[in-house]
């Protein structure tokens, strides 16, 4: 709950500050796309997490509507919000205003997850590390969730900055989406998941997908990059 006031409040102090390529109907147009598309690719990639146990449970309300999943969200929220603009014929991107508050809402939210323990079932491998963290079951594991908070914080600040300085449209939110899927990528090798294919999880293979779906962005910037660097002046 406090992940999604906090997460709202900073949107709206962004948006006033910056201002919003959008007038205010199409904006919650957007907003109640994203939220609708985050609750069903929340459900949708949970079901997935472990394909076997689902189809157990397919009868079970309860197991089907307990769990969610913050990559599902964020794919479920992009593509319902594609779709509406292209119902509102809206051609500008809109994502810019919502990357820093997501930022800060994750990691909110995760430090629920960490409190909350095993039961959360967002724990990470068990671990000889000497900053191992018992979760409740009496084993050392990676603390996980505080590895996703510190990086969400350092990408919010890294996409805070870089919103002062000039960029193209919607820039801001595909490097929070790549960022995001890539510290996933990695990460979710430190938890005990179920690995459906190739040594990967349902979530890991949803991040590569995703990072796929971006790699024409993550071209241009390397572009950008390089040929920023050819050009500056040499030191003396």
């Amino acid at each position: 709950t406090l992940a999604y006031i906090v997460a709202f409040r900073l949107y709206l102090a962004l948006r006033r500050r910056g201002g919003d390529s959008l007038d205010d109907v199409n904006r919650w147009w957007i907003i109640a796309a994203a939220a609708i598309g985050a609750t069903f690719g929340s459900k949708f990639l949970y079901w997935f997490e472990d394909p076997q146990l689902t189809s157990q449970h397919l009868h079970d309300s309860a197991y089907l509507l307990g769990g969610k999943t913050i990559v599902g969200a964020l794919i479920g929220g992009l593509f319902a919000v594609e779709m509406m603009k292209r119902h509102l014929r809206i051609t500008a991107r809109t994502g810019d205003l919502f990357a820093v508050p997501l930022c800060v809402g994750i990691a909110i939210g995760r430090v629920g997850c960490f409190l909350t323990g095993v039961s959360d079932h967002t724990v990470g491998s068990p671990t000889t590390l000497p900053w191992g963290m018992n979760a409740g079951d009496g084993v050392m594991r990676q603390p996980v969730q505080l590895y996703e908070i510190a990086f969400m914080l350092l990408l919010g600040w890294f996409l805070w900055r870089r919103m002062a300085k000039p960029h193209l449209a919607g820039d801001i939110f595909r490097m929070f989406m790549v960022g995001y899927f890539s510290f996933r990528l990695l990460c979710d090798f430190l938890k005990p998941d179920i690995r459906v294919f190739a040594g990967l999880s349902s979530i890991q293979w949803a991040c590569v997908a995703m990072l796929l779906y971006y790699a024409r962005d993550v071209k241009r910037w390397l572009a950008a990059r390089a040929t920023q660097e050819m050009f500056s002046p040499v030191p003396s």
